[in-house]
């Protein structure tokens, strides 16, 4: 008898979190390694999100809560999908998880059972395949091709629905491509849902970090298409508050009480203190999330011009979010047979932290965060153009 169950054999690690981690304990043995593995912002949480959370500490909020968040939290994230989207929710159709990761999990915990189909667009954030097959399910990619500018398509996933398809995956803008779905294609998603009956979850975390556009949420064209969509977002990317772990999605009652008995038998409440934080975040001035997004959009416009220019290296500009996902099929050769022995090599001779395309589905490609500083990007930029030289010359 095995010691280690059959799903946790088949859950696959996080090449995120893996190369993080290695990048890391590198750093920590004063190796000079330029990091563009996390989906981090490098930016410091607002002061006033900080103080609230202080404040709720000092005053002995340190006990148990609701386990699926204090009803403060639930109203001022009703209050934001008023506010910003325009859909109208109840604080019974809103739970609070530990990051929205975990809320996905409950989601696909609470709502799938053995066999059912979720249709997920390549490429993916790692996680999503690994989920639904830690609940059971079936992962099945449709392909948003990189020569569409990563952007998946209603023809694509209408091919790819069979009788036992449950869920959509949408992710707009998108990790890892940063990829914004057309407003007029989300639609057609959106009635091709209501048509062949499944539901959609809407990966929205990245809603506040677009580039020349704005951002349009799947669930708010029409009661029909809300009912159906699991709206999912947090706070660790638009308020930089990744290690508090708050998430929350938005969706029908019944489901979402679901969820929340999954939640009290596994982690029970978000920390109770970090609540307090989270509501101010959403109450609070917004003007340091836009003065965020200014300098990542001026970086998305420096690190995507100088990848451009290195020979080998080919990169769709990302209209959202804050990776590049340059294609790299350039430098693969006998020295780098594939995007994973070419991050393996990026680390060790040129010092530089990139995650391989293989796990978001695309090994021809690699990802590489932006959120870290200017100069950290210049720096390593100038480091990857040295090292496709010499790969160039091998």
């Amino acid at each position: 008898m095995s010691r280690i169950s059959e799903r946790a054999r088949n859950a696959a690690p996080s090449p995120t979190l893996a190369i993080t981690a290695k990048c890391r304990a590198m750093q920590a043995q004063g190796i000079d390694v330029i990091g563009f593995g996390a989906g981090e912002p490098d930016f410091d949480t607002p002061e006033h999100i900080k103080q609230a959370a202080i404040q709720a500490l000092n005053a002995g909020d340190t006990k148990y809560t609701a386990s699926s968040g204090i009803p403060a939290l639930r109203e001022a994230i009703c209050e934001k999908l008023q506010r910003e989207n325009g859909l109208a929710y109840q604080p019974n159709q809103i739970i609070v998880s530990l990051g929205a990761k975990h809320s996905i999990y409950n989601l696909f915990q609470a709502f799938l059972d053995p066999g059912d189909e979720v249709i997920i667009p390549v490429p993916y954030w790692v996680s999503y395949p690994e989920q639904v097959k830690l609940a059971d399910g079936v992962p099945v990619f449709v392909d948003a091709p990189e020569s569409q500018g990563f952007k998946v398509t209603a023809a694509a996933i209408e091919a790819a629905v069979t009788p036992r398809t449950k869920v959509v995956v949408v992710n707009s803008p998108s990790n890892p491509s940063g990829a914004v779905v057309e407003e007029g294609e989300l639609r057609k998603i959106a009635e091709l849902a209501v048509e062949r009956d499944f539901y959609l979850l809407s990966d929205e975390i990245y809603e506040h970090l677009t580039y020349g556009r704005e951002h349009v949420s799947i669930a708010s064209f029409g009661p029909e298409v809300q009912k159906r969509t699991f709206l999912v977002n947090g706070f660790s990317k638009a308020y930089s508050m990744t290690g508090w772990r708050l998430g929350w999605l938005a969706g029908e009652a019944d489901v979402v009480a679901a969820m929340g008995r999954v939640q009290d038998q596994s982690t029970s409440n978000p920390t109770s203190f970090a609540q307090p934080g989270a509501v101010q975040a959403l109450r609070g001035p917004q003007d340091c999330v836009e003065a965020m997004r200014r300098e990542f959009e001026k970086r998305r416009d420096y690190i995507v011009e100088r990848l451009n220019g290195i020979p080998g290296v080919s990169c769709v500009k990302p209209e959202g979010a804050f990776y590049v996902l340059p294609n790299v099929s350039g430098l693969v050769g006998p020295r780098c047979p594939d995007s994973d022995a070419l991050a393996e090599h990026l680390l060790t001779e040129a010092k530089i932290a990139v995650v391989p395309g293989s796990g978001f589905g695309v090994p021809q490609n690699i990802r590489l965060s932006y959120a870290t500083s200017m100069e950290c990007i210049q720096r390593g930029m100038d480091r990857l153009e040295e090292a496709a030289k010499r790969l160039a010359g091998a």
